[in-house]
């Protein structure tokens, strides 16, 4: 039986406050990221996790390392407070994100491409049809 494990991390960047949803299933990491906007307080994140949480976009998935022994509850005190102290993410879900804007960013421009060439064949029709009705003579 594989365990699964879920975080949400919110922090500080620039004039918003975002919200980073780690997910660890099978021994890979995915993630998701949410602006709030301004700073959010504990029931606000707690009723958006309640209400969006399965609606929610998560990147690929990464490989991960899962730990699964129990930490001094010192040890994860310390812990937390250098998380805090840290400015940004994590690497792996740095590159889980990553991963996900490449993703959109092909998804976007196969559809621009898709766009273009629709509307080229639609003029080429147009004028096809204008050169048939000048050859007729109408």
């Amino acid at each position: 039986m594989d365990r699964g494990k879920a975080g949400l991390t919110v922090f500080f960047e620039g004039p918003f406050w975002v919200g980073v949803f780690e997910r660890i299933e099978d021994g890979r990491l995915s993630v998701c990221r949410v602006v709030f906007g301004n700073e959010p307080r504990d029931y606000e994140v707690w009723d958006f996790v309640l209400k969006n949480y399965y609606s929610l976009r998560f990147s690929p998935a990464v490989e991960a390392a899962v730990k699964d022994s129990r930490i001094n509850p010192k040890r994860r005190h310390r812990e937390a407070g250098r998380q805090t102290m840290q400015v940004g993410i994590g690497t792996k879900s740095q590159q889980a994100l990553q991963l996900q804007r490449e993703e959109r960013k092909t998804e976007r421009r196969q559809a621009d491409r898709e766009q273009r060439e629709a509307r080229k064949e639609r003029l080429f029709e147009l004028k096809q049809q204008k050169r048939k009705e000048k050859h007729r003579g109408r």
